[in-house]
């Protein structure tokens, strides 16, 4: 192998490696303001939370998302508001099977749905 093959796929590596990086950095503030929002919007909401066949409070869901947004930060899988929505608020990592919320007066929906019209109502009043 020459020494510029050599060079250039060192660089290729690292290059490879700072996109990874980049791809599951930390959230930013911004982010890391609208999870915060959105955790209080359910524990204000007066929903309850469904989760692989149980009904919970609003509380208790926000104790379970908690700590998997707590496992997600660890990883570094929590680039994006939406990538908190999509992996920790949205179905079981267990079973797969999809979270769904019921608040008083308003049908039934998938916690996706939901958490996805807070993230709006959140990024409309800033």
């Amino acid at each position: 192998m020459s020494s510029f093959t050599f060079t250039f796929a060192k660089a290729a590596l690292a290059a490879a490696c700072l996109s990874a990086a980049a791809v599951h950095a930390a959230p930013q503030a911004a982010t890391a303001i609208e999870i915060d929002g959105l955790f209080s919007a359910l524990l204000t909401s007066g929903c309850e939370f469904n989760r692989n066949g149980s009904w919970y409070s609003a509380k208790q869901a926000s104790q379970h998302l908690q700590g998997k947004y707590d496992y997600l930060l660890k990883k570094n899988l929590v680039p994006t508001t939406e990538a908190f929505i999509d992996r920790a608020a949205s179905q079981s990592s267990m079973s797969s099977k999809p979270y769904r919320v019921r608040c008083p007066g308003q049908p039934e929906t998938d916690s996706k749905q939901w958490f996805t019209e807070q993230l709006e109502q959140i990024r409309v009043r800033k």
